[in-house]
């Protein structure tokens, strides 16, 4: 496989991913304001059971891909530039790990559901890792741009 082509298997990825923070962004975590507290934890049980396929493994094979970018990556690209890519995503995971992922397993155990406390605290920062998210598709977006019109 070319590094060029690796690099658009990349992007691709990244933007897959760009589209399922989005859903959670807009859509998924906003919804389970809507639910009343004994359906919530039907739903977000099944939600769960699902992320496994539909995130995790693209987050996972982003994260390789990102690391491995470093190695193999088109001659012309800057490395600060891969490196500025990476830190993105490397931002999201930290916080995801620190926040995001321990105030979900919170809200899993929370009997208010969607009243919890630890929905609210998602629904209000959850844009940052949005953002961060975005910012690595759009790097590897100005990073492919940059390859194909040398």
């Amino acid at each position: 496989m070319s590094r060029e082509t690796f690099l658009i298997l990349n992007l691709a990825l990244a933007f897959y991913n760009v589209g399922t923070i989005w859903a959670h962004e807009v859509d998924i975590f906003r919804s389970w304001k809507l639910l009343d507290p004994k359906t919530f934890h039907s739903v977000q049980l099944v939600h769960w059971k699902k992320l496994p396929y539909w995130v995790f493994i693209p987050v996972g094979m982003a994260f390789i891909g990102s690391i491995t970018l470093f190695w193999y990556h088109p001659g012309n690209i800057p490395v600060l530039e891969i490196w500025i890519a990476f830190g993105f995503q490397f931002i999201s995971h930290i916080l995801t790990a620190l926040s995001w992922g321990q105030w979900q397993a919170k809200l899993a155990k929370d009997e208010s559901g969607s009243n919890s406390p630890w929905l609210a605290k998602i629904l209000k920062t959850h844009w940052f890792r949005t953002v961060l998210i975005n910012a690595y598709g759009l790097m590897l977006l100005y990073i492919t741009i940059q390859t194909l019109s040398k």
